[in-house]
């Protein structure tokens, strides 16, 4: 795929193509991450089934595409999406090299 402005793990890609099939959403075209500005450290994570928009960036997942905002994509450069579950499993985990603060839930961040 070359260098994608986000890196997603084989457990993230295969848990977003279950849910994606299992829900099938009709009209949505895509998953998109976003980065929102909300959450104990300032910005925090957002993911969802929507539509594409004029400038996003899309990762080609088969059926499936990831849609990011130019705007997300700056603060998502470089950030891993992974899949985690087990006993102490909390779903979906943004790892991200550039924030300097996370909040104890991982759910929001600063830069």
């Amino acid at each position: 795929m070359g260098q994608e402005i986000v890196n997603i793990t084989e457990n993230a890609k295969s848990q977003i193509q279950k849910i994606f099939s299992q829900q099938n959403p009709g009209a949505q075209t895509g998953l998109r991450l976003a980065v929102i500005g909300g959450g104990c450290s300032g910005l925090q994570y957002k993911i969802e089934f929507s539509e594409s928009k004029e400038k996003d960036n899309i990762i080609e997942m088969g059926e499936l595409k990831i849609l990011i905002d130019p705007k997300s994509s700056i603060y998502l450069k470089d950030v891993i999406l992974d899949f985690q579950d087990g006993l102490n499993g909390k779903g979906f985990v943004f790892q991200n090299p550039n924030a300097t603060n996370t909040c104890g839930c991982g759910e929001s961040f600063s830069v």
